[in-house]
């Protein structure tokens, strides 16, 4: 059996600004979108999982614009979210509160198609309660290992970003969540960052069927050269996808020429 399509192994698409960048990741989803769908027959939902940080930000904004949203299948796709800050949806650093803002409250997407994670309680009780969700929402009751497996992918589309630290999710250096193989769905606090998170682990990003990077700015260049280079230390490279893995980029940040 082939290993699966990994971070260090995955496909780059390079673009010479973020503007352009986004707005070809927006059709590239809506392609997914549309392909996924007209496979999958009238029963079935386009399942992604969003991140937060300034990129997404900005593709969000352009899939809220009147254009693109009028071809986006909203009321055929569920929306999830990979990771967030354990802080109520109203706090400014809530990744579901900006989901909301930017994007879900500006386009015809139904409400019960919108599964952002809980944002009360104990965040262990809050990561199993998201897990459910999880579970019920897709009727899932374990996850593909292979693309070829019987069993459906959890999600069609991961969109995940990375740290200049080589984090992605809520995967931060040095935390025990990088070791959990079980849950789909843990809480871990990064010694490096603020907030406790909930997070997406391993197991339910590598049960996706295309999971995309999006990376902007020069910043991060160094970082994504190590990821390349499949520096293992950096829990980025340690992603995994069931049928693909690609990388979109701008030229600020893609590896410089051989």
């Amino acid at each position: 059996m082939s290993a699966p399509p990994n971070a260090a192994t995955g496909a780059l698409q390079v673009f010479p600004d973020k503007d352009t960048l986004v707005q070809a990741l927006a059709e590239h989803l809506l392609a997914l979108a549309d392909s996924t769908l007209a496979e999958g027959g009238a029963e079935r939902f386009f399942r992604i999982a969003l991140s937060g940080g300034g990129t997404p930000q900005a593709l969000y904004t352009l899939m809220a614009s009147p254009d693109y949203a009028s071809r986006f299948p909203w009321a055929r796709t569920q929306f999830f979210m990979v990771d967030d800050r354990f802080v109520p949806h109203s706090h400014a650093d809530s990744n579901g509160g900006m989901l909301q803002r930017l994007l879900f409250d500006k386009v015809p997407v139904p409400p019960a198609n919108i599964f952002l994670m809980p944002d009360s309680g104990a965040p262990a009780d809050a990561a199993r309660t998201y897990e459910t969700t999880l579970r019920h929402a897709t009727g899932l009751t374990e996850l593909a290992t292979t693309d070829k497996a019987t069993t459906p992918p959890l999600l069609d589309v991961c969109l995940m970003g990375i740290g200049t630290d080589g984090h992605t999710a809520s995967l931060f250096p040095g935390l025990s969540v990088l070791d959990n193989t079980t849950d789909w769905v843990a809480h871990c606090t990064p010694a490096t960052a603020p907030h406790t998170r909930l997070t997406l682990t391993y197991p339910a990003i590598a049960a996706s069927r295309h999971v995309i990077f999006l990376v902007a700015g020069a910043s991060k260049q160094a970082v994504l050269g190590r990821i390349l280079a499949q520096d293992t230390s950096l829990p980025s490279t340690h992603v995994t996808a069931l049928r693909d893995l690609t990388w979109y980029l701008d030229q600020a940040v893609a590896p410089p020429p051989a």
